[in-house]
């Protein structure tokens, strides 16, 4: 069986320590965190930056703060969110890549957030902007993680890849059970749903499921061959009203899972091989 490679991811852009106490949002933290969960398996990190007040930001000074705390530990591959939250224009959200990650996620299609205090606004990915955001990925070497969230976003994976503005490998991510309108229910059926509508490209797929689902997707993606991301991005807790104590927590699970599948972890020297990522130092 190949090797599989585990990411983490941390933050996010909708919680705060309000909801967990134990979640990393100043560069110490994080950088503390992927330390840990580097120890434990994981060989990429998604991140996510605040302010000092907190607040989401994509400031790419605070990337290159976080970026310099993680490598000064150790050799993680570094991927930034270019995502951001409801409060990020485009022009924000795409200043992380001036911090220079190894990688970076590119939302592949337009949904509507339903979550309490972003309920209603859009995270806003037309067609244009995709592309927009691919080529400057291109353009810096940064390795594009395109995540997509539902079936009809892969007409978007198709357009980056016939427009040349991803290169290969081509990477995609299958995030499962996001509350947004656009997302789709985080139940082992929306899986095999996305799997059987997969393009016929050659793509190194992983998983992310949210919410309490994050076990049993992850596991299911296992068992059908994929990578997988773990963290308190996706989810707080570790059990039913059990807060996740830390991320490397979850990654140690996930871990935990893959080798009793008969999986060997790949460390991250071994997924930049898979992946076609360069190592930069910082």
């Amino acid at each position: 069986m190949p090797k599989i490679f585990i990411t983490a991811a941390m933050t996010g852009g909708n919680q705060n320590k309000s909801a967990n106490p134990n979640l990393p949002e100043q560069p110490d933290e994080i950088a503390k965190d992927a330390y840990d969960c580097y120890n434990e398996g994981a060989a990429i990190i998604h991140i996510h930056a605040r302010d000092p007040e907190g607040n989401l930001s994509c400031d790419p000074r605070i990337y290159r703060t976080i970026h310099e705390k993680i490598r000064a530990k150790c050799d993680i591959i570094l991927q930034d969110t270019t995502g951001g939250g409801p409060n990020l224009t485009l022009d924000q959200r795409l200043a992380s890549l001036e911090a220079d990650p190894e990688m970076a996620s590119l939302n592949m299609g337009t949904m509507i957030r339903l979550l309490a205090a972003s309920k209603g606004t859009m995270q806003f990915n037309p067609p244009w902007e995709i592309e927009r955001f691919a080529k400057a990925m291109m353009d810096r070497n940064i390795k594009a993680e395109m995540e997509v969230y539902n079936p009809s976003m892969f007409r978007d994976v198709r357009n980056v890849i016939e427009k040349g503005l991803v290169k290969k490998p081509y990477y995609i991510n299958l995030v499962i059970g996001i509350n947004f309108q656009g997302g789709i229910d985080p139940v082992p059926q929306s899986l095999l749903m996305m799997m059987d509508a997969l393009p016929k490209l050659d793509v190194i797929l992983n998983v992310s499921g949210i919410g309490r689902a994050q076990p049993v997707l992850t596991t299911l993606g296992m068992l059908l061959g994929t990578n997988v991301r773990v963290g308190m991005e996706d989810n707080i807790y570790y059990s039913k009203g059990v807060p996740a104590k830390s991320n490397a927590q979850l990654v140690a699970r996930a871990v935990r899972v893959a080798r009793e599948l008969g999986y060997e972890i790949a460390s991250p020297k071994e997924a930049r091989e898979i992946l076609g990522v360069p190592y930069r130092t910082y």
